[in-house]
């Protein structure tokens, strides 16, 4: 009878398992053909020298690392991509913040600031990028005419080497400001407001005050996960720089991505686009850990 009964139990277990594995089998199988699938094959691509349409390739293991590093203009990329996500994360996660508090504190009109904030997220980038060409234009551009009227001298934005980069941060702050305020604007909305009036009985009565004791520690995992993306949106920076620049003047504008694009489908090195992809994907991953391990003790979970 034992034996029976312990044979009925391992017959459910295994037929629970292959009801399980039934279930996640599909979504495990376009997990792999659509993420973990290209990453290897990206990974394996890195350590050949491949050309894109070729039908012969070889193994050349680290070289194209070697090749990458002593390239001045990955290394200019490189640089170019940290600072524009230096820019554009505090920036965005600042400004978001603030409007979402002002949002907040004008309740009649929450929604249609919502929208009106918001409405850069969902417009193409690539169409609004033609609309900042034309703002940053040195003649008729609307930014020079707004500074010519406090006495301020122009300059043209996206074809001087010391201000194209600062261009196209303005450009990524704009649009990823709704993004950030929404989100900031949910975090405000799971504030208790039964904290303030305790912190209020205990003195704080002050917005800075109520703001520095309550606001900001109770959006910790809002901050944590604006910062994860923003900082993921910030490294892929693509569209803003081949749209305008093409990675100038003087490869002042070169990002990770676009010399990945140029490396693989203008010089067909797909070997070699390949090593940089991995070297980017490397940089993100490390970016999300080290926020993730560093905010995570500061977040307060309620």
């Amino acid at each position: 009878m034992a034996e029976a009964l312990a044979a009925a139990r391992r017959r459910r277990r295994r037929a629970e398992a292959w009801a399980a594995w039934g279930l996640a089998g599909p979504a495990t199988f376009l997990l792999f053909l659509l993420l973990l699938g290209p990453t290897a094959a990206v990974i394996a691509l890195s350590a050949t020298d491949w050309q894109l349409g070729a039908k012969t390739l070889r193994f050349v293991g680290l070289g194209n690392f070697a090749e990458m590093f002593a390239d001045r203009v990955f290394r200019q990329s490189l640089a170019n991509t940290l600072l524009y996500v230096a820019v554009t994360v505090p920036a965005s996660v600042g400004l978001g913040l603030g409007i979402a508090m002002l949002i907040e504190a004008r309740a009649p009109l929450q929604k249609f600031y919502r929208t009106v904030y918001f409405l850069p997220v969902t417009a193409t980038l690539i169409a609004m990028a033609v609309v900042w060409e034309f703002l940053f234009h040195p003649n008729v551009g609307l930014v020079n005419l707004l500074l010519k009227t406090v006495g301020i001298a122009g300059t043209h934005w996206l074809n001087n080497p010391a201000t194209a980069l600062f261009a196209l941060c303005a450009i990524g702050i704009w649009q990823s400001l709704g993004f950030t305020t929404v989100l900031f604007l949910a975090g405000l909305k799971s504030v208790p407001h039964d904290l303030y009036d305790a912190a209020a009985v205990d003195g704080a009565d002050g917005a800075w005050e109520r703001f520095r004791r309550v606001t900001w520690p109770m959006l910790g995992p809002t901050l944590m996960f604006v910062l994860v993306i923003m900082g993921i949106r910030s490294f892929q920076v693509f569209d803003t720089v081949a749209v305008l620049t093409s990675g100038g003047p003087a490869k002042s504008t070169e990002v990770l991505l676009y010399t990945m694009y140029t490396e693989s489908f203008h010089y067909f090195r797909a070997g070699y686009g390949s090593a940089i992809t991995v070297v980017f994907l490397l940089f993100v991953l490390t970016l999300t850990l080290l926020q993730v391990r560093f905010l995570d003790r500061r977040v307060h979970y309620s």
